[in-house]
């Protein structure tokens, strides 16, 4: 479990399916993907995290308010195909209703921290399609510079971001 001032990441479990399906089906949160998630979709997300946990050691985290105990989204670390590299990815989902409270950037930098503490990775990315701004700027907040843009079949140009473990200590 990481924590933060606000927030507490942990563990997806699939009691979370319920308020997950609530902001991965929204359209305009889902504005940026190819579509929102359906019930099936959203449950394979859940099932990837829980493999990725037990293959990797970490993945997408859920995101829990400290006051209420409300999960509001997730974030955290997953091995992405990032312009035919696999990659580590810090990637964030938050609930529509708490957009703009800096919980994102907040969740992503201990995402960040963590990381770089518990891994070896050199650098840690963010990717998203390039209308996306509010997430790269989210990526700009915790360090992260622009990389690349690059095209892509899903997003039709995917902004990538990278933040390299040397420029963490200045963060």
């Amino acid at each position: 479990m990481i924590e933060t001032e606000r927030l507490l990441l942990r563990e997806y479990t699939m009691d979370d399916f319920d308020a997950l399906y609530e902001i991965m089906s929204d359209a305009e949160t889902m504005q940026h993907y190819p579509a929102p998630f359906d019930e099936a979709r959203t449950r394979r997300w859940i099932e990837w995290n829980l493999e990725n946990y037990a293959r990797y050691g970490f993945g997408l985290w859920a995101l829990v308010l400290k006051e209420t105990g409300e999960f509001i989204g997730d974030c955290g670390i997953t091995i992405q195909s990032i312009d035919g590299e696999k990659l580590p990815e810090i990637g964030y989902h938050v609930h529509k209703k708490y957009w703009r409270h800096g919980y994102a950037k907040e969740a992503a930098k201990a995402v960040r921290d963590w990381a770089f503490e518990n891994t070896e990775y050199p650098s840690l990315y963010s990717y998203c399609k390039y209308t996306n701004v509010a997430s790269y700027k989210t990526a700009e907040a915790i360090g992260m510079h622009f990389d690349k843009e690059y095209p892509d079949e899903a997003n039709k140009i995917t902004h990538v971001s990278v933040i390299h473990r040397a420029d963490q200590r200045n963060c």
